[in-house]
């Protein structure tokens, strides 16, 4: 692509922490195709925001550092009035609403497919609403039900690229070993703010890879976490996810 042409595309200032998400949104955006900055704080979006000019803003809702919320509120304090649209794992009604009270336009729930997050971004650039959690596939995976992995809602999530699927994949195998570790802490301290950050990042991660199993597992878990049951079926689901990679 030559330099005339990059400087018409749209430019998408992206705050989201987790790598896996990270990866797959921006892959996503540039495949528009338009410009990411991808930034992994509340520190380097702000930083991102103040060096350039950009025509959306897409912040996660909760960050280890502070809320998304928080920057849009405090960047819109600066002067500086760029269009935001919030992304997030939580399906409750009063979070999302929250959302929208805050300034941002719009609120994308994840997990997202690829043609979700394009047309979002396609609306508010001059170029659906927000999926709600699947109570249905909650229900199966208390039964024990869903499948390790789901394929094609993975292709679908990819937008039917393979090679992507196997490369979200890999990254979400190499982060797995540590989240869980941390979800293990959390739950073994009863630290539940840092169980629902654990959880919210998680379950985005199982949507983009069709980690079935274990999404409807973080899903329940995120639903009762004082529950016993539900943390037996996610270190089981965790075992039948990790089992079925070194097989």
């Amino acid at each position: 692509m030559n330099a005339s042409a990059s400087i018409s595309l749209p430019r998408i200032l992206l705050l989201e922490d987790d790598p896996v998400s990270a990866a797959f949104l921006s892959a996503a955006i540039e495949a528009l195709p338009a410009q990411v900055d991808v930034a992994g704080t509340l520190a380097e979006a702000r930083a991102l925001a103040s060096a350039h000019m950009h025509d959306l803003w897409l912040f996660d809702a909760n960050l280890p550092d502070g809320r998304g919320a928080d920057l849009l509120a405090e960047l819109r304090g600066c002067g500086i009035a760029v269009t935001a649209l919030a992304h997030t794992a939580d399906a409750r009604r009063d979070e999302l609403d929250a959302l929208i009270d805050a300034g941002f336009e719009e609120v994308l729930q994840k997990p997202l497919s690829v043609a979700q997050l394009q047309g979002a971004i396609r609306r508010f650039c001059g170029q659906g609403a927000p999926a709600e959690a699947d109570r249905a596939q909650r229900d199966a995976a208390r039964c024990g039900k869903l499948p390790v992995w789901d394929d094609d809602a993975a292709l679908r999530a990819l937008n039917g690229h393979r090679a992507h699927v196997d490369a979200m994949r890999d990254l979400f195998v190499q982060e797995l070993p540590l989240v869980s570790l941390r979800v293990s802490v959390a739950l073994a301290s009863r630290d539940t703010t840092a169980l629902s950050d654990e959880l919210h990042k998680l379950r985005a991660s199982c949507g983009f890879v069709g980690a079935a199993r274990l999404g409807g597992a973080v899903a329940h878990l995120r639903d009762a976490p004082a529950s016993a049951d539900a943390a037996k079926q996610f270190e089981a689901a965790l075992q039948d996810t990790l089992s079925s990679l070194s097989a």
